[in-house]
């Protein structure tokens, strides 16, 4: 849904790099070397890129409108 604020790991803040990375990784280059490149070295940061799902696109039709 939506990437972490910091990795689980170690504590490091990773979300105000994911836009760089979602959009590099959707132009077409390696995740290995955009993720080199935004600074992420540590493999428990890596995992949260790599292993991130986005799935807000599909949960956000279910959602309740909140009325007050």
């Amino acid at each position: 849904m939506l990437i972490p604020v910091r990795c689980w790991s170690c504590g490091k803040v990773v979300a105000h790099l994911y836009d760089q990375y979602k959009t590099a990784v959707d132009a077409g280059e390696d995740p290995q070397k955009v993720l080199d490149d935004i600074g992420l070295e540590r493999y428990c940061c890596r995992r949260m890129y790599v292993g991130h799902i986005d799935l807000i696109d599909e949960i956000a039709p279910f959602s309740i409108a909140r009325e007050n």
